[in-house]
């Protein structure tokens, strides 16, 4: 399945330099504005410490993490939505991803040219909320538009559809992103097709210092929460210095400077993770002596749904699903020892994926 997260930001906050720790990619990043111009894509596997452990119980010779795609996105200037920097192929590309990490530089060096001349996240988040409220408010009013001349036939359901763009309009003037305004104004589904800019899921990455990191502790970093419980959105704070530098050792020395800084994982494990959360998927696992697998599917998917992400014919001649749970094959060791234990459950289509459940499918075509 093709999910994709789209990084965005003012110019020179450290997109790129996190895209690169995240997806080994090699995009270009300089210390100017527009150093990003076309976007760079690239794969960011899943960290899940899940998958160690079911290869570990079925002796797998190889394991398959699950990815997310990753799109580092030019960055974005004020006036953007009319045209302003690479303001229209920008906004272009942000339509085509399914959430967005919005990047704020949350960090100050002298060293590091703002393109506004001062380190303010806030100010920075405006901005772009700005840019992406007016270019929906650009798609709202040529759908009033259009729906009004279609008013004219007397359609009950038109003249509901035009008060609900109207509402939600309404909403967006007031700054209120759209995901959280189109339940209020007719539910997500109805605006589907507007593509609306702010409707995409939110996660806002501060990019810290060395302090910050340790510390957790950053006054920009608790204006971008409060922002964030706002409009909608998680928060995960990285440094991006530090996620280069680790993102170039091997795994080893890796490990060795985590110790140092006394951290457990790399932030950018937890930028994955909560991005993931944010486009709001799931995990299901397979196990066996040839590899352990993790697998991609939204959160309320059912059985069949998510055999079909193995191969179509596995949807289409569906017979049944055999479940574990992942903590109960960790807790006792083995397949066999669930079994006994009467924790394997058979389920059938209506069955809905939780996640961290370890499958086998039945099917016949």
């Amino acid at each position: 399945m093709g999910f994709n997260c789209g990084i965005v930001g003012l110019p020179n906050v450290g997109k790129s330099t996190i895209f690169n720790a995240l997806t080994s990619a090699g995009a270009q990043a300089e210390n100017f504005a527009f150093c990003t111009i076309e976007p760079n894509i690239g794969i960011a596997s899943v960290p899940d410490p899940r998958l160690n452990r079911l290869a570990q119980i079925s002796k797998s010779e190889k394991i398959l993490p699950t990815t997310l795609e990753v799109v580092d996105i030019a960055g974005l200037v004020a006036g953007a939505s009319s045209g302003e920097g690479l303001g229209n192929k920008f906004l272009g590309h942000i339509r085509q991803v399914d959430a967005v990490a919005h990047v704020v530089r949350c960090f100050n060096d002298t060293d590091v040219v703002h393109v506004s001349g001062k380190v303010d996240p806030l100010d920075d988040l405006e901005t772009i909320s700005a840019e992406l409220l007016i270019a929906d408010l650009d798609t709202l009013e040529k759908r009033i538009v259009k729906t009004a001349r279609e008013k004219k036939t007397g359609d009950k359901n038109i003249k509901l559809a035009l008060e609900r763009y109207e509402g939600l309009k309404e909403k967006i003037e007031g700054g209120v992103p759209a995901r959280l305004a189109m339940d209020e104004s007719g539910g997500a589904e109805f605006f589907r097709d507007l593509f609306l800019l702010t409707a995409k899921p939110a996660l806002y990455v501060c990019n810290v210092d060395e302090e910050s990191m340790l510390s957790g502790n950053s006054e920009h970093l608790r204006a971008v929460e409060e922002y964030a419980e706002k409009n909608g959105g998680k928060v995960v704070s990285i440094c991006g210095k530090v996620e280069a530098e680790l993102s170039e050792l091997d795994s080893d020395d890796r490990a060795e400077m985590l110790a140092d800084y006394g951290l457990e994982e790399p932030g950018l494990n937890r930028f994955i993770r909560t991005g993931y959360e944010t486009l709001g998927l799931y995990t299901y696992l397979t196990t066996g002596p040839k590899e352990t697998r993790a697998w991609t599917v939204p959160a309320g998917a059912k059985a069949p749904q998510a055999a079909g992400v193995i191969h179509s014919d596995f949807e289409r001649g569906f017979i049944r699903a055999e479940v574990i749970s992942f903590d109960d094959l960790d807790r006792l060791g083995s397949e066999l020892a669930v079994k006994e234990a009467g924790l394997l459950r058979v389920e059938g289509k209506e069955y809905v994926i939780k996640d961290g459940d370890v499958i086998h499918f039945r099917f016949n075509v």
